[in-house]
């Protein structure tokens, strides 16, 4: 049977809940039930039936807009400002353990150390080796007392308890070899020393005083820029409104400039956020311009880099009180609930 619409209509008055009176193929018996479902729904939804022609009188439906206020969000800019790390992180218990235990390793592995290659016999540094290599077995100044060739050469692992793995050690034993200045006499002479300088600490004064305005503090983390709003105002990253057709990137550049003045050399990374935040309004409110009615605001993130200077709110503009520079989990202790579950995937852990 041809599967002609105009065809299955004239035969549609046919057919009963008993089924077809007369025979016909599965497919047109589909597309004359999907053509009663699409009568049904139009005619359920007012609208005229593809079937019946409209009647003459009936009102077409009106296009004209609602006069109730339009709902929108309000899009704003917001900078994630951050310092990263200036030091690599501590090293676990077992990374110390790991990396003794490799040095151990390296020096029963290697040709045994040539004593007069280096110094000649009888000389002010022969005789300085012979004392060093009596305190420490070895010619290794940061492994501990180590013979790699003697009968307990084997036993290279760290004990339980030791504390040759600790780097504060390692550096210790490095600095107390570095001292001597040399020997001028025999074997037995006093040994002539002088200050070496030591490395610096890693634990800054800043973190001593907890000084959460200073850039030299938490070497190890990712510090990020947070400002509060207001004296009495919450804690959040410098954002401000879009102005007319600026893009991210260059609303992100003037956010920096306006929050934290120009004593700052910064760098906004990318032209694409690094995510957004969308905050609800308790109740919807009216914008300035009485054309739409607000029901929240929508942060887009971008990420800035400083490589110099420091924030100063002397003569910000966007109404900023105070400012600090905070680790992500210093951040979580700030901010509100739930502002920390709208931010807490796009910053740092380290």
């Amino acid at each position: 049977m041809p599967h002609n619409p105009e065809l299955l209509l004239q035969f549609s008055g046919r057919f009963s809940t008993q089924g077809p009176s007369i025979p016909i193929c599965k497919t047109c018996r589909l597309s004359l039930q999907q053509q009663r479902l699409a009568s049904a729904a139009a005619v359920s939804a007012g609208h005229p039936s593809p079937i019946e022609p409209p009647p003459s009188g009936a009102a077409l439906p009106s296009n004209t807009p609602s006069a109730s206020l339009r709902t929108a969000y309000r899009v704003k800019a917001s900078v994630l400002l951050s310092r990263p790390p200036l030091i690599t992180r501590d090293l676990t218990p077992f990374e110390k353990s790991y990396f003794l235990y490799q040095r151990r390793l390296n020096e029963r592995l290697a040709m045994p150390f040539s004593r007069y290659f280096y110094y000649q016999k009888g000389t002010p540094g022969d005789v300085e080796w012979k004392r060093k290599i009596k305190e420490r077995l070895t010619p290794a100044r940061d492994i501990g007392v180590y013979n790699a060739y003697a009968k307990e050469g084997w036993n290279d692992e760290v004990l339980v308890g030791a504390n040759e793995s600790e780097p504060d050690v390692q550096v210790d034993a490095l600095l107390k070899d570095a001292e001597v200045e040399g020997l001028t006499g025999e074997e037995g002479q006093e040994v002539k020393k002088h200050e070496v300088e030591k490395p610096m600490p890693r634990i800054t004064e800043a973190d001593r005083i907890g000084d959460t305005k200073s850039l030299d503090r938490n070497l190890q983390r990712t510090l990020y820029l947070v400002v509060r709003e207001g004296k009495e105002g919450k804690w959040w990253f410098p954002n401000d409104v879009l102005v007319g057709k600026e893009s991210l990137h260059t609303a992100a550049e003037r956010i920096i400039v306006q929050a934290g003045g120009l004593n700052m050399n910064t760098w906004v990374i990318g032209n694409i956020p690094l995510g957004h935040y969308i905050y609800n309004f308790g109740t919807a409110m009216e914008a300035q311009d009485q054309s739409e009615e607000l029901r929240g605001e929508k942060f887009f993130f971008m990420k800035g880099r400083i490589m110099a200077g420091q924030a100063n709110l002397a003569d910000n503009k966007l109404g900023l009180t105070d400012f600090q520079w905070l680790a992500k989990d210093e951040i979580q202790k700030t901010l509100t609930p739930q502002d920390w579950n709208g931010v807490k995937n796009i910053l740092s852990e380290r």
